[in-house]
């Protein structure tokens, strides 16, 4: 039937398998399709196969090659046949499921030690492309001039001695999210679009549109990753305006004093004029998949805080390792009831002095028009281990002192 293995793992996520035919990407565009995949793998957020696919659902591996067959996913496996055979009949998924004793017969060609010994046993070996690539020794790594890697400033302005925690003072809001908001939403993942600040980026370097390759296969360079945060094509910053039709604007896109911007337009202006930024979420803000890269990239956007309804216990605590505040609302009460818009300045007090676990610190909120309101919300360090790494800015600077206090 024409269906092979294309990869393993990380290949068929968040579009790494390839792109759909131009006349399907341009019928979906135009008419705002919602398109369904089917995959055996472990997440099944909108986007994450391709894009342009809205609806992923998941199913074992034989079942994905069963709905291909069919075509569709709105039938039922059970009753409805896949399609018909050379003569016309139907064939059901009951005709074409292996016995358990196909199976059986199989596994052996796949528990085949030799196999694993021989591939395994010396990665390097007739490797000449990998055995060629020069090695330069010593103790320090010397960072090469490469749109693929580069040195990250988790360390810049390091001292031996953390600097004192302090309050955040006239912050702005980067991005008001909705609920279940994922790390995929966040994370720089899959194609680099040649429209997106990676894009540019990376044609400013001279990389050509071929050679873009995907943000995983440079998420050595911090600078096509922080320009890829919070750029996935399905993200709903709900402080955009709603469309005319009363949908949300998709992708990421915030305001800047009242105009349409990219995120990493806004975040960089922020930070150059000295200003800090905020993000506001509903509930179980950062689920999915444990992404190092939607912590880091937040941190590098010059993101001081996240207040949400709750958090994903993994990203929560990915947060507090990259040095930016979880904040979490008190019960019954979120950021649409706080009527925010986007033009209000925030004042986070309480963090100075010695920290708690789950302390309550207040958020101040100044409207456009001067008027002010104060709440109380919950501050999500959980733990004295994570008080330490906040303190110190983050868990890498804390390691890095920790060491050179040996």
């Amino acid at each position: 039937m024409g269906f092979n293995v294309a990869a393993y793992g990380c290949t068929t996520c968040i579009g790494n398998a390839g792109d759909l035919r131009a006349e399907f990407n341009q019928t979906i565009v135009k008419h705002d399709l919602i398109c369904a995949a089917v995959l055996s793998g472990n997440r099944n957020f909108e986007a994450r196969i391709h894009p342009n696919l809205r609806a992923n659902y998941l199913a074992s591996p034989p079942l994905v090659i069963a709905f291909a067959l069919a075509g569709r996913v709105d039938i039922n496996l059970e009753q409805q046949a896949l399609a018909c055979d050379a003569d016309g009949k139907p064939v059901f998924l009951r005709d074409i499921w292996p016995s358990p004793d196909e199976i059986e017969a199989l596994l052996p060609q796949a528990y085949d030690p030799g196999s694993f010994q021989r591939l395994y046993g010396n990665l390097t070996q007739d490797l000449d492309l990998w055995n060629q690539v020069s090695a330069p020794q010593g103790q320090v790594y010397h960072w090469p001039v490469s749109s693929y890697i580069a040195c990250p400033p988790f360390f810049d302005d390091f001292g031996k001695t953390p600097p004192p925690v302090k309050d955040i003072h006239e912050a702005r809001a980067l991005l008001f999210l909705g609920d279940s908001v994922t790390t995929d939403h966040i994370s720089p993942a899959g194609a680099i679009s040649p429209d997106s600040p990676a894009g540019a980026y990376l044609q400013e370097l001279g990389v050509e549109r071929q050679d873009f390759n995907s943000y995983g296969s440079r998420r050595g360079n911090h600078e096509v990753m922080l320009r890829g945060t919070f750029a996935n094509v399905r993200l709903k910053n709900l402080m955009l305006p709603a469309r005319a039709d009363g949908s949300s604007i998709e992708g990421g896109y915030t305001l800047l004093d009242g105009a349409p911007s990219t995120v990493y337009q806004a975040a960089m202006h922020y930070q150059q004029q000295g200003i800090p930024s905020v993000i506001f979420a509903g509930e179980e803000y950062g689920t999915g998949s444990s992404r190092d890269w939607a912590a880091k990239g937040t941190r590098l956007l010059g993101v001081r805080a996240v207040i949400a309804k709750s958090f994903e216990r993994i990203h929560r605590n990915n947060l507090v390792g990259m040095g930016v505040l979880p904040l979490q609302f008190r019960e019954g009460m979120d950021w649409p009831s706080l009527k925010l818009d986007g033009t209000e300045r925030f004042d986070i007090s309480g963090l100075e002095g010695e920290i708690h676990p789950r302390q309550e610190v207040q958020l101040v909120m100044t409207h456009a028009d001067g008027a002010r309101r104060q709440i109380t919300v919950q501050c999500r360090i959980d733990t004295p281990i994570e008080v330490e790494y906040y303190r110190h800015g983050g868990i890498l600077p804390y390691v890095l002192r920790q060491i050179l206090a040996l």
